[in-house]
C-alpha cells in the first residue's frame, strides 16, 4: 500500500457532534500516561465526527472518528480518538504507521438530501448512524484542533489546520449495542457542527513522551 507522506491536505465535507461522556467509561480507552478531563463532575466531553474528502484531497476517502475523550498531558490539551474508521486501504496504512491511529476499514452509506443520513458499518454490524440537517447559514471559519495517539511507546501529538464554513446543524446520531464504542454512551448530542467546503491540513504528529504507559490500551485497534 502506498500514501502520501504527512502533511495531508484534505478537502470535502464534515459533520461534528459534541455531547458529555462518562468519565468512567472514557478512562478505558484512554492511555494511563493522559488525563482526562472533566468538564463538570463525571463527565469529559466527546462525540463523533463524518467526513467525505474529495478532489483535491492527498487521499479521497469517508471517515469517521470516535473522540473518547478530552485529555491533557504536561500542559497540553487535545482529543483522544479510540476509534476511527475509513474506506481507504492507504488511509488506514497511512493512520496507522505515521499518526498511531486504530484505522480500520468500514463501509459508509451517505444518503444526502435536505436532511441527509450517514450508515458506517462493517460486514453486518452496524457501528452508527448520524442523520443532520444542513444549516440554513453560516460563516467562514479557520480552527486547529490538537489530537494525542500513541504509536508503540511514543505519546504522539498532532494538529488538524481547518478552514470551513461553519453552520449549527440538528443531529440525531444512533450507535447500536453491537458498536465497538457503544460503552462510551454515545447518542445524545447537545451540538452539531457542518463544516462546508472544507479545508483540513492534518500535520505530522510530534513526539511529546516515551513510556510504556503510552501504549494504546489492549484491544482498541489492535
Amino acid at each position: 500500500m502506498t500514501y502520501p507522506p504527512a502533511p495531508w491536505k484534505l478537502q470535502g465535507f464534515a459533520c461534528q457532534t459534541l455531547e458529555p461522556v462518562d468519565a468512567v467509561q472514557a478512562r478505558s480507552l484512554v492511555p494511563a500516561e493522559l488525563t482526562v478531563i472533566s468538564l463538570w463532575p463525571g463527565k469529559t466531553v466527546g462525540g463523533v465526527y463524518l467526513a467525505t474528502y474529495g478532489a483535491g484531497s492527498a487521499l479521497e476517502y469517508h471517515e469517521l472518528i470516535v473522540v473518547a475523550a478530552l485529555v491533557s498531558y504536561a500542559g497540553r490539551v487535545g482529543c483522544w480518538i479510540s476509534h476511527i474508521y475509513v474506506d481507504n486501504p492507504d488511509s488506514v496504512a497511512g493512520g496507522r504507521e505515521v499518526w498511531g491511529l486504530p484505522k480500520e476499514l468500514a463501509e459508509f452509506i451517505w444518503e444526502q438530501g435536505q436532511q441527509s443520513r450517514i450508515v458506517v458499518r462493517q460486514a453486518e454490524r452496524q457501528l452508527c448512524t448520524l442523520s443532520y440537517d444542513h444549516p440554513a447559514w453560516g460563516w467562514r471559519q479557520g480552527f486547529t484542533v490538537p489530537s494525542f495517539s500513541a504509536l508503540g511507546t511514543n505519546l504522539l501529538l498532532f494538529q488538524g489546520q481547518a478552514n470551513a464554513r461553519i453552520g449549527l446543524a440538528s443531529t440525531r446520531l444512533e450507535v447500536p449495542r453491537e458498536s465497538p464504542f457503544a460503552t462510551l454512551g454515545l447518542g445524545q448530542p447537545w451540538l452539531g457542527v457542518s463544516c462546508e467546503g472544507l479545508n483540513l491540513v492534518v500535520q505530522a504528529p510530534q513526539v511529546v513522551a516515551q513510556s510504556d504507559r503510552c501504549q494504546r490500551p489492549v484491544g482498541i485497534g489492535r
